[in-house]
């Protein structure tokens, strides 16, 4: 599968928080249905990325790092599932029993050439565009 749940809900961490305020997580994972212990998972690893950042405290929460504007899908998705891959063969160490001596898999190029475009099109598309 190429985007996973969590993926998803990274996205929607994100669109939440896209507003510039700060957020209790809480209000997060009510306004986009999101499980709480989830949330907890995703925003570690959008802290780690540098995407958002915790507050501690009675005012704690969690606020974006960035502006929207130069936050992109790929960004999210890769901060929390770098192995983005719509097929197995894509990863580098994968030795297709189809590839012939000096000609690729045909059906390998063709996923190469799919997932180039999905990248693209994921790298293209910034959070303020999908802000709510």
């Amino acid at each position: 599968m190429f985007l996973t749940k969590e993926c998803d809900y990274a996205v929607r961490v994100v669109r939440c928080l896209s507003s510039g305020e700060r957020k209790p997580v809480k209000s997060v994972c009510e306004k986009e249905h999101i499980p709480l212990p989830f949330a907890y998972k995703i925003l570690k690893k959008l802290e780690n990325a540098k995407i958002v950042q915790s507050y501690r405290g009675s005012t704690g929460g969690y606020q974006l790092n960035k502006d929207p504007s130069t936050i992109t899908l790929l960004q999210i998705v890769t901060a929390v599932d770098d192995s983005l891959l719509l097929n197995e063969c894509l990863q580098g160490d994968y030795a297709c029993e189809n590839d012939l001596e000096g000609s690729p898999c045909m059906v390998h190029r063709e996923l190469i050439r799919v997932q180039d475009i999905l990248l693209l099109a994921l790298k293209e598309k910034t959070m303020e565009e999908m802000a709510v």
